[in-house]
């Protein structure tokens, strides 16, 4: 092998995947897009100009190592452990239920057991990477689906590594009973290796590698990074495991080191040159020709993959009691093949597992799904929304007093209304408690915070105050003020225009997340907006100024003494 060869490739390689990129980011689409296509525009089946596909490929494969091991390092124990509900439950049960619907499918279209568990594997997961961006720059990751697209994504990150397994023990030979006892083999080397590696990083490594050295010298930390995810990767090639899998466990164990921030940011430009380079080498084995002569084939492999995941998913967010129009946009955010699901399909091909057409058409499939992700996520809350006026199926309202009758809403008079009970509803609540408060009303569609709600001795109704029927209840027209504490800038503003068409006279203050959405609620109706991030700005303020003048003071005083 010429390693200049090789060395001029990834260049070209990467020059390509910078300028498709930047492309597909104008289009207010994911650059790794640009990356998948720069790779088969170079690839062997379009121009050919890269002459050492598979080369460029085991290099890439460092990136996937490198991009598991710095997932782990945001996933500490603490963490782990702290996942919220719809995480590990919802997030274990999208997974198991779309995987085994696949599974399913692929059999019934003839295909044998092992090859039919990797697609099902692959299809389980979705975009972190696209959707998590999406939803950040359209303001709605604190939406209701959004917090439970962010729960659901988090779990399936978890879930590449025991997949990567999986699909790895599928690829070797034997019956279904060997095939048994090589997964259960796989488990016990695994929990081995990792055992082996916490006690390598917990207390060999910390001996040698002290926090004033590391200050000392900031280059030891991600020499440290480096050592320790290769190593890692390699130690698991070695014993057969997927090297994702000792990649994402060394990054766990580092997480919880005094250095972990240094390392993050350190480790963060390796990792884009990998990805990079992992994404474009895996569009180099990719054809465009055989795309377009499959194509109706291809459509009807996405819109089941969208039309499935879609369903699949809102059925879990409504089991973990999402309303039916939060589990639709969960569903439809969550629509597409994501990115580690490349991983598993270049460790499925080197298994023999899925190879020629098979393999065209699930790489194909995955990129017209990230395609068409976008498109998914901006209609998410307005399909919802419509689905649920078809169906007529709207969330249902508690009253908190067992003996109230359904129209006790209508008795209510001179009440506050306090929507959304976070963290921001519970400091706006507690400053109403007391012998000459006002009473209050809370509405709120997390059964968690309506619990919270209910112990604090406020009347509580769970539901979903964008809908008619619940503000119904409340008697607007006779309550003092209306709060809107809820973080999500689209619903505040739905909501402020639902009260607003109900009592046009009532009070309305509101919550502004971001700066920009401040003149549009107004618009809607809101008589006053707290704006967060100029609170905020006005804190910082206030507390220079405090520590400012408290030096000052210190200094005039050292002053005086001398």
């Amino acid at each position: 092998m010429d390693i200049w060869t090789v060395l001029l490739d990834v260049l070209v390689l990467l020059l390509t995947a910078i300028v498709l990129g930047s492309l597909f980011e104008r289009l207010k689409q994911s650059a790794i897009l640009g990356y998948l296509i720069a790779g088969a525009l170079l690839g062997p089946n379009a121009f050919h100009l890269a002459k050492n596909p598979e080369e460029v490929a085991a290099i890439a494969e460092l990136g996937v190592a490198l991009l598991l091991f710095t997932i782990g390092l945001e996933f500490s124990w603490s963490r782990l452990r702290s996942i919220g509900r719809m995480a590990l439950g919802g997030g274990s049960l999208q997974v198991l239920l779309t995987g085994g619907l696949t599974l399913w499918v692929c059999t019934i279209f003839g295909l044998e057991l092992r090859p039919a568990l990797a697609i099902g594997a692959m299809v389980a997961l979705s975009s972190t990477a696209c959707v998590l961006r999406l939803l950040i720059n359209r303001a709605e990751i604190d939406s209701i689906y959004g917090r439970n697209t962010l729960g659901i994504l988090l779990l399936q990150d978890v879930a590449v590594v025991p997949l990567a397994i999986v699909v790895t023990v599928l690829g070797g030979s034997g019956s279904a009973a060997q095939i048994g006892w090589e997964v259960g083999r796989a488990v016990g080397v695994a929990a081995l290796f990792v055992g082996a590696l916490y006690l390598l990083l917990n207390f060999l490594v910390p001996r040698l590698f002290r926090a004033k050295e590391a200050a000392r010298n900031p280059e030891l930390p991600i020499l440290l990074a480096i050592v320790t995810a290769v190593g890692a990767a390699w130690g698991s090639h070695k014993l057969g495991l997927s090297p994702v899998l000792g990649a994402f466990v060394a990054g766990i164990l580092l997480a919880e080191c005094p250095f972990a921030t240094q390392i993050r940011a350190d480790v963060a430009s390796l990792r884009t040159l990998f990805v990079t380079l992992f994404f474009s080498s895996i569009g180099m084995f990719s054809n465009p020709a055989w795309a377009l002569e499959h194509w109706p084939m291809v459509a009807a492999v996405v819109g089941a993959i969208v039309i499935g995941k879609t369903l699949v998913t809102s059925v879990v967010a409504c089991l973990f009691r999402s309303s039916l129009s939060h589990a639709v946009a969960t569903g439809l955010c969550l629509a597409q093949v994501g990115e580690f699901s490349f991983v598993l399909a270049g460790i499925a091909q080197q298994g023999k597992l899925i190879d020629g057409d098979l393999f065209e058409l699930i790489i194909t499939a995955t990129i017209v799904t990230l395609f068409l992700t976008p498109y998914l996520v901006a209609l998410a809350p307005r399909l919802s929304r419509a689905v649920v006026r078809t169906t007529g199926r709207y969330p249902r309202e508690l009253h908190p007093s067992s003996g109230s009758s359904a129209g006790h809403g209508t008795q209510m008079s001179g009440h506050i209304v306090i929507v959304g009970f976070g963290p921001a509803g519970q400091g706006a609540a507690s400053a109403l408690i007391g012998d000459d408060a006002a009473p209050v009303v809370v509405v709120e569609l997390n059964s968690g915070s309506a619990a919270k709600a209910l112990a604090t001795g406020f009347q509580t109704y769970i539901g979903d105050a964008t809908r008619a029927e619940v503000l119904e209840k409340l008697n607007l027209r006779s309550a003092s003020i209306v709060v809107v504490t809820t973080p999500d800038p689209t619903t505040v503003r739905q909501i402020i225009e639902r009260v607003h068409s109900f009592s046009p006279e009532t009070p309305i203050v509101a919550r502004a997340r971001y700066h920009i959405y401040r003149s549009s609620l107004t618009l809607a109706g809101a008589h006053t907006v707290v704006d967060e991030e100029e609170e905020v700005g006005l804190r910082i303020a206030s507390e220079v100024q405090r520590i400012f003048q408290q030096r000052l003071s210190q200094a005039e005083r050292s002053d005086d003494a001398k």
